[in-house]
């Protein structure tokens, strides 16, 4: 066998675990998955805020988006509780359909520090608008209490 065909058969064998890969991870496979970040400025994105919010407050949380400045709540630190916020981000943006397993697997992700606390999740969405000016949209997107998850409605199985 020349060089010239075997050296085909690994590119394309390559090429190929390559596409599996990314077929199955929705287009992120490192090391590349770093690069879309500089190549697409400009797009749309989504990533997600973590709220602690008192219990009183639990059950006049508004399912509408709203500004920053009228989120609910303080800043829950995810870092120092050993969340990865990507983790997170994913969950948000990435879910397509929550079913009882996959609302269960965002429970364990937060398991200790639901106990004694409230938890209101807000999916962050941006975009540049006209005149390069940013649109950034903060809507309530799941409430976790020590004892039930609640979903957006729309979002709801």
């Amino acid at each position: 066998m020349s060089y010239l065909n075997r050296a085909k058969k690994w590119l394309l064998g390559t090429f190929l675990v390559y596409a599996v890969l990314v077929s199955t991870n929705l287009g992120e496979f490192w090391p590349f998955s770093i690069y879309p970040m500089f190549s697409q400025a400009g797009n749309p994105w989504v990533r997600a805020v973590v709220r602690e919010i008192p219990d009183a407050d639990a059950g006049v949380v508004s399912w509408e988006p709203t500004s920053r400045d009228m989120i609910l709540g303080r800043p829950f630190a995810v870092g120092p509780t050993g969340i990865n916020q990507n983790d997170v981000a994913n969950f948000v943006s990435k879910s397509r359909e929550w079913t009882p397993r996959r609302t269960e697997a965002l429970r364990r992700l937060f398991h200790t520090n639901l106990t004694d606390r409230t938890l209101l999740i807000y999916r962050v969405t941006g975009e540049l608008g006209d005149n390069r000016s940013i649109s950034v949209r903060y809507e309530p997107y799941i409430l976790m209490t020590p004892d039930t998850t609640i979903l957006h409605p729309e979002v709801s199985p």
